[in-house]
């Protein structure tokens, strides 16, 4: 061109085709990294939404049982935010109750089965619940979560999505949800012999008093749920808030592990600013580490046994009372000192003190020292399988005419665990869920 050398001509030519390569490489790769991120956004989300669960080997995904609802439940201390669950993730929250798979009941249906929700029968720690008789011959737990309570919802998802994954006979069993008209509510088969909290300190008043032998089996009932929560779910779940009040006992007076509330799954980060569940059951380690472990459940678990075993509450002084005992001026642990006195002495010396024992090592101040819910199961089992190896041996020989009229006081005793010791022989012997 005029006045333009050549070589410079060459020059910007061969830089705009360099420019235009680099261009279009930088172009291609930012593509490719927008698609990968969006398969792997793709990806987490599916996995999120299909955690498989098992219980102790075997896909529970399709197992059932029949189970409970919470019919009352101190409240907690202050609560903080957490971080989102391996189940949400990547789920948004409009979607939680879609990906659990639970039934979605009307909000008219459940307004016409509890009249108009006049049939009160307990009230949580989101909000009160109602008994609903269903017109298809149902009779359910409904229980409605406070519509300004912030808490209250995220409880509604963490139990939605929980409970429609979470499944064995010793668990609640969540069977609908409704998020009608402003209002979030929890359906739940409905519990005909309410939480153990009210036969331990309402005997006398609306129910019997426990018997020793049903005592213990509830204890056992307990311990199998939460081994399921902490060794056959996937991810494992801690509760975070066993006690009393949200074991809740069925018509053949078995005990049902109730209230996810504030369950979280043990992968989740459990460093929390605030102190969470019910005081009297707080293991001390959480309360000084804000960490909260399967361990902070085995300590609950081991004051939920003192408990049975005294019928005194645990923020009324249990544990001080329990201290005494194990401090016996000679030196010997008088565990029977404790036992409820309403029992009127018709108690195993020898089970009271397995019992003790076995709960005295879950609240070790140390958790690393506490046994595992697994243990806890087994030693439970054990005092089981000794008693009727005792009952056999005995039944077997002749009673002199005092030892059968003894026998027949205790039977009339126990007359309550009947058909719990017949629901118990139907395949209940083995830690593996309803089929």
């Amino acid at each position: 061109m005029n006045g333009v050398p050549s070589w410079v001509l060459i020059l910007g030519v061969t830089a705009g085709v360099l420019i235009g390569i680099f261009l279009a490489i930088g172009a291609l790769l930012c593509i490719r990294f927008q698609k990968k991120r969006a398969q792997i956004r793709i990806t987490s989300s599916r996995r999120a939404s299909t955690v498989p669960m098992r219980a102790n080997g075997v896909d529970a995904s399709s197992i059932q049982s029949d189970s409970t609802m919470d019919q009352e439940s101190p409240k907690h201390n202050d609560f903080e935010e957490d971080r989102p669950s391996l189940w949400t993730e990547g789920t948004k929250r409009k979607h939680l109750v879609s990906v659990s798979g639970v039934p979605k009941y009307s909000y008219k249906d459940l307004q016409k089965g509890t009249s108009n929700f006049k049939t009160l029968i307990g009230q949580g720690a989101f909000g009160p619940v109602y008994k609903a008789q269903m017109a298809t011959g149902e009779t359910l737990a409904v229980k409605m979560l406070a519509t300004n309570s912030k808490q209250g919802e995220k409880e509604f998802h963490t139990e939605v999505l929980l409970l429609g994954r979470l499944h064995h006979r010793n668990l609640v069993n969540l069977v609908g949800y409704c998020a009608e008209k402003g209002q979030h509510m929890l359906i739940y088969v409905y519990m005909a012999n309410g939480s153990l909290a009210s036969h331990l300190y309402s005997a006398g008043e609306k129910y019997q008093v426990l018997s020793w032998d049903l005592r213990v089996n509830i204890a056992l009932d307990v311990a199998r749920g939460l081994e399921y929560l902490h060794d056959g779910a996937v991810p494992p779940v801690i509760h975070r808030d066993i006690k009393s009040a949200n074991i809740l006992l069925d018509h053949s007076m078995r005990a049902r592990v109730a209230d996810f509330g504030l369950s979280r799954e043990e992968m989740v980060s459990h460093q929390a600013s605030n102190i969470r569940g019910t005081l009297g059951y707080l293991d001390p380690e959480y309360v000084s580490s804000r960490s909260f472990t399967k361990k902070s459940d085995v300590y609950s678990f081991g004051v939920l046994l003192f408990e049975l075993i005294a019928a005194r509450n645990p923020q009324q002084g249990l544990m001080e009372y329990v201290e005494l005992a194990a401090m016996d001026a000679d030196g010997k642990v008088g565990w029977e000192e404790i036992v409820d006195p309403r029992l009127d002495g018709v108690f195993h010396i020898a089970e009271v003190n397995d019992v003790a024992a076995l709960a005295y090592k879950c609240i070790n101040r140390l958790s690393r020292k506490r046994p595992s819910m697994r243990d806890a199961v087994q030693a439970l089992s054990q005092i089981l399988k000794t008693r009727h190896r005792k009952h056999h041996t005995r039944r077997s020989l002749p009673l002199t005419e005092e030892e059968d009229s003894v026998d027949m006081e205790a039977s009339e005793h126990q007359s309550i665990v009947s058909e719990h010791h017949r629901d118990e022989s139907i395949g209940s012997a083995s830690d593996l869920p309803d089929v």
